[in-house]
């Protein structure tokens, strides 16, 4: 995560960070891998055959890649082009919030929730979410009535560099 603001017209603070979260990616990779290998294990006969280990462990190669690739992972900037917002080890899903789409950046608190999983890219008529953990995280307003939140290191930061490259780039300043 990084934060930075250089001195002198025409500079702007730009923020970077990172979140993965390993824990839920290990427990929920384990949670796919432990029946898939023990189907394969179990199994009797030919490599190939319906009943063989082929099918059964080339699944979970599958589902593990996947995970890792697809994973969950969010990084995130923020800064005088708007706030980026790229999911997974190739950045897909990836979205750039322009400044002037955003009418507020705040952060919000993301509570524990039984019916809602706060992890990964949601989206909904009236939400964007890319988050992975509960906790703090910044939410975007959008001008189009949308909200965005983002699973972020320092919300707090995120939310000063987009009200300071607002107030820069527009002359109205968003409000917290």
């Amino acid at each position: 995560m990084t934060a930075s603001a250089l001195p002198g017209p025409g500079r702007h603070a730009i923020y970077t960070g990172r979140v993965t979260n390993w824990p839920l990616l290990v427990t929920f990779t384990a949670a796919l891998m432990v029946p898939l290998l023990s189907l394969g294990s179990l199994s009797h006969g030919n490599w190939l055959a319906p009943a063989g280990p082929a099918i059964p462990l080339l699944t979970a190669a599958a589902v593990v890649l996947v995970i890792v690739l697809a994973g969950l992972r969010v990084r995130t900037a923020a800064g005088p082009n708007g706030v980026s917002v790229h999911c997974g080890t190739f950045g897909w899903p990836r979205r750039t919030y322009r400044l002037d789409e955003i009418e507020r950046a705040e952060v919000t608190d993301l509570p524990p929730s039984l019916w809602r999983l706060p992890l990964g890219f949601w989206w909904t008529p009236r939400h964007t979410y890319y988050t992975l953990r509960t906790g703090p995280a910044l939410r975007l307003t959008l001008y189009s009535g949308r909200s965005v939140t983002i699973t972020v290191p320092d919300p707090h930061a995120a939310a000063t560099i987009v009200h300071e490259a607002t107030r820069g780039s527009t002359g109205r300043s968003a409000e917290e």
